[in-house]
């Protein structure tokens, strides 16, 4: 229970939570009085009163010798409210409105993004002068159902240097990475499905994943890939749908999947109803290609998607997704009911920077760079007792376990009274099992002063 919320409290904002979250919608009628106070070892009293309060304001109504209902419309979806109840510096929607909102002052070693400074500026601002000067057709008109021929030509041609065989006409463009995953989703799934991630997994996901309903089962992830044993048992309990994973470098971790791994996996797969939606976001940064599910499954179960936002521009939003042909036809007809045409002027924008000569160097000397970032990070995050939990062989994540006893969300909090943003773990652990790890961006931590707020917030915690 929270400081200062009383028994009474407790029982009004489970009630609320539940009709927040559209699991009691209206005319559900609510556990009757004792077996709510079974449920939260509460006494009979306390839910009596709790109940009488919600009636009196129009929350909840009694019904004689019936029980208590809910009242009202159906409540604007709240998707805080669904799930357990976490400290907000938990709570992934938490993690991207701290990193989104916070003015340039601010240190964020707990984004997921690189520096403005590091990004392909000088390409993008040669293709902002190129679109400038397209003609008509490019600058206001609606893009194919598709999205732009050529950049879909392009990511073809990217996707089968690591093994996949995606033909243009079995990719379609989408507004960013995020949206590849909604579509999917809107697609595949119905509210009450099951749907497997990693724990720990890229926290947006498991955001998403509320606002379609769904529930939500972590498989470990190890230095490897899932936990096979633990995907399996998963599998086993409770046919879920889909598997969102990230190929290549994993978020947060920054483990790279192994080829025995990804084959039992799919071997696993084979014998289930599982589709498998693989994120490549973070492809460019890669020194030596990590095995693809897609190029092993040859896209039959396995779902491919991608955006450029962490490697040229989180402002110019532009994703895709590969999947097989009769899975694109449906998706392009969502695509259209809910966005109607893809952002043309961004396919356009990206297509001239990824194909501008500097591009490929450009990436050269990032992926340097953040080796360099990586290793001195790690060195000065040693020092001080937190120890990342794998070195990565690239990415900029690193993933790391706070000294014994501490709470990365307390060491949270206390950091950002100080203009420093951190992503403690359990955002990213659907089980709330990594209370004592953080995410950081080693692009994002070459201020000392990211070392001296987080050593001074990691001494009063112990």
């Amino acid at each position: 229970m929270k400081p200062g919320r009383t028994r009474i409290d407790a029982v009004m904002a489970e009630i609320r939570s539940k009709i927040a979250s559209r699991a009691s919608l209206p005319g559900t009628r609510l556990p009757s009085v004792r077996a709510q106070a079974k449920a939260m070892r509460l006494s009979v009293s306390t839910v009596v009163e709790a109940y009488e309060r919600l009636a009196a304001e129009g929350v909840i109504g009694a019904r004689p010798g019936s029980g208590f209902y809910v009242s009202g419309p159906v409540a604007p979806l709240a998707l805080a409210g669904i799930g357990p109840e976490l400290e907000r510096e938990v709570d992934p929607l938490w993690v991207s409105r701290q990193s989104l909102e916070k003015d340039a002052s601010v240190l964020k070693p707990g984004c997921g993004w690189l520096p403005a400074s590091w990004m392909y500026e000088a390409g993008m601002r040669r293709a902002l002068r190129a679109a400038a000067r397209s003609d008509n057709v490019a600058l206001a008109e609606y893009a194919t159902p598709l999205g732009l021929p050529a950049l879909r030509l392009l990511l073809a041609r990217r996707m089968a240097a690591s093994g996949i065989e995606a033909p243009a006409e079995q990719i379609m463009l989408t507004e960013s990475g995020t949206q590849a995953i909604d579509l999917i989703c809107r697609f595949l799934l119905e509210p009450g499905d099951t749907v497997l991630v990693d724990d720990p997994c890229y926290f947006n996901f498991l955001a998403l994943l509320k606002a379609h309903r769904v529930k939500v089962v972590g498989v470990p992830y190890t230095p490897n890939g899932p936990n096979v044993e633990a995907f399996g048992a998963a599998l086993q309990a409770h046919a879920p749908r889909l598997y969102i994973t990230n190929s290549g470098i994993h978020n947060p971790t920054g483990a790279v999947l192994s080829p025995v791994t990804a084959h039992r996996v799919l071997k696993l797969a084979d014998s289930s109803n599982l589709v498998i939606v693989e994120d490549d976001i973070f492809a460019d940064f890669e020194l030596n290609p990590a095995p693809r599910l897609a190029a092993f499954d040859g896209l039959s179960r396995v779902i491919h998607i991608g955006s450029f936002s962490k490697t040229l521009s989180a402002s110019l939003r532009c994703g895709y997704i590969a999947a097989r042909p009769d899975w694109i036809d449906s998706l392009v007809d969502l695509k259209i009911a809910t966005s109607f045409g893809g952002g043309r002027l961004a396919a356009e924008i990206l297509l001239t920077a990824l194909t501008d000569s500097g591009y490929r160097k450009h990436m050269e000397a990032v992926r340097v760079r953040i080796t360099e970032a990586l290793e001195k990070t790690a060195n000065r995050l040693k020092a001080i007792g937190i120890k990342p939990w794998l070195m990565p062989q690239a990415g900029m994540f690193l993933w790391c376990r706070l000294p014994k006893g501490i709470d990365a969300g307390v060491v949270a909090r206390a950091c950002l009274k100080e203009g420093v943003v951190l992503a403690p773990g359990n955002a990213f652990s659907q089980s709330s099992s990594a209370g004592d790890f953080l995410r950081f961006n080693a692009a994002q931590c070459q201020d000392d002063r990211v070392f001296d707020v987080l050593a001074r917030a990691l001494s009063r915690a112990r």
